[in-house]
């Protein structure tokens, strides 16, 4: 999670939503990724959409079954979506999303006994330091006037 927060920061630095997703297969990193919906002006660029791409690349097979998934918030429908057809076991995350969350505020996407695949969850890892950093985000686009 502390490389997630890394590319969360990362993202801060570019002026986008600070968030970082992490893949690791066995103890090996095989993705990082951050937000790039405002640099690439792609609504599906959120961190985690980027690094199972990278995942996929880097292993040669869109089967992520041996890898472990680390973001610093709760993913959304589109990127649990994506989490699910890829086939991740595990799921990590750090802060909960109220407005948006498909694991475990708005949705239960990861653990629906509907779908064919399931992952494992564990939520609320560094929550703190995720959601703090977000929380500051979204100040300073309020005081400057931003979306």
């Amino acid at each position: 999670m502390e490389q997630a927060l890394r590319e969360a920061k990362q993202a801060l630095a570019e002026d986008e939503v600070p968030i970082g997703c992490v893949i690791v297969q066995g103890e090996r990193v095989i993705a990082a990724a951050h937000n790039q919906r405002e640099q690439l002006h792609d609504p599906t660029a959120h961190a985690e959409m980027i690094a199972i791409t990278q995942a996929a690349a880097a292993i040669g097979d869109w089967r992520l079954e041996q890898c472990r998934l680390y973001v610093t918030l709760e993913p959304c429908p589109m990127c649990a979506g994506a989490i699910l057809q890829a086939r991740v076991p595990l799921v990590i995350y750090g802060a909960t999303d109220p407005k948006a969350g498909a694991v475990t505020s708005l949705y239960h996407l990861l653990d629906d006994s509907r779908l064919n695949h399931r992952c494992e969850v564990i939520a609320g890892v560094l929550a703190d330091r995720c959601g703090r950093m977000l929380t500051h985000f979204f100040q300073a686009q309020r005081r400057q006037g931003k979306k």
